[in-house]
């Protein structure tokens, strides 16, 4: 090494170690902050009456489960199109039934296990298997969560701009700030609009990283498709909370619950989900139909395609090992 070279590596070894410091601090933040959801879970739950519970669920119809097994099924063949998307973009080879059965398979370890399990590491790893190699699978990768993000932003933002959600009194963010957030997240939604439909380059390299740009056409493919999934999602707890509350306020407290999880890095959003919904559902359903409802929604929109799909997974794990 030259002595310039020298020269900057004693400031490069500096700031390592300062970044390496507050990633020791983050850590220990979100430690903190993972302890302090858990305490508040535990908590929550204490105040609940078990028993009310359990009677709520014996008495929801079977009508209303097998309609809310009917959405649910819809809502995962709508999101296993999401990779479809890709494919029409990336024209790579693999078949339309295999691309949604990876998809199908990684959703469902993703909702139940996290993102980095399922979204990210079983959908590469399964892509590998179908011979794609880089960057196709990262791009249907980014292309398939930007999607899932883009249709909540044009959902919530709509929601949350034109006031369908109060927010309880005892929370810091009010009325307000929620409509603000509501703009922001349109503003966001029509920037990546205006981007895909008037960039003059589809690929940019900022700080290491590939960004692609896919064509209006395609972006406005993925707000339908996400869009749709996530109504369908909304519309599945409306079922199963047998429709005692409008469905616009329940698929407003949905899109909450879906980015309270996603904050707070809680696996499969566990207490995160019902605890959204008890604070402003509980008031004015009760506590028990509330909970009872998400426990059904739970048993069928997550372990019950699970449970499909680790054993599609370990089929197609078998095949290619044969």
């Amino acid at each position: 090494m030259s002595r310039n070279g020298r020269g900057h590596a004693a400031p490069a070894r500096r700031r390592w170690r300062g970044l390496g410091g507050w990633r020791g601090w983050g850590r220990w933040l979100s430690a903190a902050f993972a302890i302090a959801v858990v305490a508040l879970l535990a908590w929550a739950a204490r105040q609940i009456d078990w028993h009310e519970v359990g009677d709520a669920l014996r008495q929801l119809p079977v009508g209303v489960l097998v309609a809310g097994g009917a959405l649910c099924v819809l809502s995962h063949l709508i999101y296993s199109g999401y990779d479809l998307i890709g494919k029409r973009w990336t024209r790579h080879p693999v078949p339309t039934r295999r691309v949604m059965l990876i998809t199908f398979i990684s959703y469902a370890f993703n909702l139940n296990l996290g993102s980095l399990v399922g979204g990210v590491a079983m959908r590469l790893r399964l892509y590998a298997r179908e011979g794609l190699r880089h960057p196709i699978p990262a791009k249907v990768l980014a292309l398939s969560m930007a999607s899932n993000w883009l249709g909540y932003g044009l959902l919530a933002g709509g929601l949350f701009l034109f006031g369908w959600l109060a927010p309880p009194a005892d929370w810091r963010i009010g009325a307000a700030a929620l409509r603000g957030l509501g703009a922001l997240m349109w503003v966001i939604v029509l920037g990546y609009l205006a981007l895909c439909a008037f960039s003059p380059r589809r690929e940019f390299r900022w700080r290491g990283h590939d960004f692609f740009v896919p064509s209006l056409r395609i972006a406005l493919m993925q707000l339908l498709i996400a869009s749709a999934n996530w109504l369908t999602i909304g519309a599945v707890l409306w079922v199963l909370l047998q429709q005692d509350v409008d469905y616009g306020h329940t698929l407003a407290v949905l899109l909450v619950a879906a980015v309270a999880g996603v904050i707070t890095h809680v696996p499969a959003g566990l207490g995160v989900l019902e605890g959204v919904f008890v604070a402003f559902l509980g008031p004015t359903l009760g506590d028990g139909q509330v909970l009872a409802a998400l426990i059904a929604y739970r048993a069928l929109y997550y372990l019950a395609p699970l449970a499909v799909a680790a054993i599609a997974y370990f089929v197609l794990e078998a095949k290619a090992r044969r």
